[in-house]
């Protein structure tokens, strides 16, 4: 998602065939909540870097 300095923005949904643009601003809603949810939940790029470790070290 991209936010201009108008105050506009578009983003981008993309599925197992294609991607599309969005600019509708309640689908952009939704993706912006949808990134903060992922965004979350994520690791932290220290917690990423001892996960990656671990699956290494079990391979």
């Amino acid at each position: 998602m991209l936010k201009f300095a108008d105050g506009s923005a578009v983003g981008r949904a993309d599925d197992e065939f294609a991607g599309r643009p969005i600019s509708h601003p309640k689908q952009l809603r939704i993706l912006e909540l949808r990134y903060g949810i992922t965004q979350a939940r994520a690791l932290t790029p220290e917690e990423s870097q001892a996960f990656i470790e671990q699956v290494l070290g079990e391979t």
